[in-house]
């Protein structure tokens, strides 16, 4: 990595969410999806004012643009913002003639549609905070594994730790991902979740004369076939993600994403990778995600969010929190 690219590594993290939260351009506009969803952009942007008032670093992108690559995807966005717009929701389209306009270019769309009120957070800086606010509210906050859980009587559950130790508790939240099923094969309790593997890669201009920066009317994210691109500081880009089976990360895919299916313009070609990370989703099976069911007394499952475990971050915890308040 040449540093005079004006190019940054992240210090560290579990970097595998990109942070992207679409609700008002959810496909659907009924039914227990689509409430969670805009109950969490209601909630995000209340999260996002209370952490800034504590003078934590994180910020709300306000605007997400999905591309049309095909006139048969543009029709199915007219039709999107037509029943948004009656909604009163401030979806629009953009033409193929606004979409030139942006630096750096886009890939060639036949129109696009324009969510000023969805957007993208920074997952890193808003755990930090939330994890900050945790600790300073009384919390303890524990590094080792969970192996293990336990009834040991009515509303009187052990956690086993990979230390040795253990921990007792009259209510235990189970939001594990891949690690929810072998926790609760003891019980005799063994929710149906697969896992979705998502890889992402961190990219930078090789541009070496000037400071690499973003239009100020390109969006928090841009979608193209499903392919994310979400700009960073500093000409960095994140884009992402794969949807691959099972634990094993492929190179084609990789490969297919990066090339956003052969429609990658010219400048992103030229871009530099910094690093690339991959991570499992868990999907509920036979159900729709999330997983949120009170499974005995004091045993609550919040899992399987699949790929909206940031988005619906703040209703799960309004669900667990209603179930610890009605006991």
């Amino acid at each position: 990595m040449d540093p005079d690219l004006g190019c940054q590594r992240p210090d560290s993290g579990s970097a595998a969410a990109l942070g992207l939260l679409m609700a008002q351009v959810f496909h659907r506009a009924s039914g227990r999806a689509w409430r969670l969803r805009q109950r969490s952009l209601s909630l995000w942007e209340q999260w996002i004012a209370q952490l800034q008032e504590r003078g934590h670093p994180v910020a709300f992108k306000r605007g997400l643009l999905l591309l049309a690559s095909s006139a048969n995807e543009l029709e199915r966005q007219q039709a999107l913002v037509a029943e948004r717009q009656a909604m009163g929701m401030a979806l629009e389209l953009w033409p193929a003639e606004r979409l030139e306009a942006l630096q750096p270019a886009l890939p060639q769309a036949t129109g696009a549609l324009w969510s000023p009120a969805d957007g993208q957070i920074d997952p890193l800086l808003v755990l930090q905070a939330l994890s900050d606010e945790l600790l300073r509210g009384g919390a303890s906050l524990h590094q080792q594994s969970a192996v293990d859980l336990k009834a040991l009587s009515q509303g009187h559950w052990q956690v086993q730790l990979s230390d040795g130790n253990s921990l007792h508790s009259a209510m235990v939240v189970l939001c594990a991902g891949s690690g929810t099923a072998p926790l609760l094969q003891s019980l005799g309790l063994a929710p149906a979740l697969e896992p979705v593997l998502g890889q992402a890669v961190e990219l930078c201009s090789n541009k070496a004369d000037a400071p690499w920066s973003w239009s100020p009317d390109w969006p928090a994210a841009a979608v193209w076939q499903g392919i994310n691109l979400v700009p960073r500081p500093k000409g960095q880009l994140w884009l992402g993600a794969t949807l691959e089976p099972g634990h094993q990360a492929g190179a084609a895919a990789l490969e297919t994403m990066t090339s956003l299916n052969g429609h990658a313009p010219g400048w992103l070609q030229q871009c530099q990778r910094l690093r690339q990370w991959q991570g499992l989703r868990m999907r509920p099976q036979g159900r729709p995600a999330p997983w949120l069911e009170p499974l005995a007394p004091g045993l609550l499952l919040a899992a399987g969010h699949y790929r909206n475990g940031l988005l619906l971050a703040p209703a799960t915890a309004e669900w667990i929190s209603a179930q610890v308040e009605t006991g």
